[in-house]
């Protein structure tokens, strides 16, 4: 738990007197809501920023500092009966531009091409990310920086295949947790990877989003499958040309 060093060594007596208080909890929520303490980076204190936007998924939040950005969070709901085709209006910040960091504005550039111009990704800058767990050598990490960099736009990949992408194959299930523990959804996309049997897959965002945006990647067809829940537009093996190569072909 960090607690800002100025208010212990400038005002030892009200800092004293705020441990005793019963809303001094209250307080720091509040305070570590505000600035956040990167792991490894002892010097250093995030003064975080958050933005809303409107997109085809609901509302969708932003929340960064000028180093980069720190989450995306999805607060609507889509099932895979929505038609990508019928969405609303492009994403749109609520609130002005004044005061809003830079990674977070360039997320927002890419979440709109993203869900209405797909093929304008390649030409967009990504986001800084200054997330904690980027900040730390992680397994997590390693497998979240190859997502980003190999599974591209309309493509899909196993959790075995990315774990062996990561250096270790018999890893599927930490790779299940990774995905879990993803800050930045879409832009990192945790909904590309799937099960080795064909199926779609768990989502912390819900089933019904991860469909979506596969069927909006054009990788999910109408209707259910034979066994039950949606079918893959193609085999997941096709995606990667069944081997865990990273050079897909793709755009992103």
């Amino acid at each position: 738990m960090y607690i800002p060093h100025s208010l212990s060594s400038s005002c030892p007596e009200i800092y004293r007197f705020s441990l005793s208080t019963p809303q001094f909890g209250s307080w720091l929520s509040h305070l570590e809501g505000r600035f956040l303490h990167v792991p490894g980076r002892m010097d250093k204190v995030c003064d975080m920023k958050y933005k809303m936007m409107d997109s085809p998924l609901g509302k969708i939040e932003l929340s960064g500092c000028e180093q980069g950005l720190h989450g995306i969070k999805l607060h609507g709901r889509k099932g895979a009966d929505t038609d990508p085709v019928e969405a609303p209006a492009p994403p749109e910040l609520l609130g002005g531009p004044e005061d809003v960091a830079e990674p977070l504005m360039q997320c927002a550039a890419w979440l709109d091409a993203y869900f209405h111009k797909p093929a304008l990704l390649t030409e967009l800058p990504l986001p800084a990310l200054h997330h904690p767990v980027f900040q730390q050598d992680s397994f997590t990490r390693q497998v979240l920086w190859k997502l980003l960099k190999v599974v591209k736009f309309g493509e899909m990949i196993s959790y075995q295949q990315l774990a062996a992408l990561a250096g270790n194959p018999k890893a599927a299930r930490a790779v299940g947790g990774a995905m879990r523990n993803n800050p930045v959804p879409i832009l990192i996309p945790c909904h590309r990877v799937i099960c080795s049997s064909g199926a779609v897959g768990n989502y912390s965002g819900g089933l019904g989003v991860k469909e979506w945006l596969l069927a909006h990647e054009g990788s999910l067809v109408e209707g259910p499958s034979r066994g039950g829940g949606s079918r893959l537009a193609r085999s997941w093996r096709g995606a990667l040309g069944g081997t865990t190569s990273s050079q897909p072909a793709g755009r992103n």
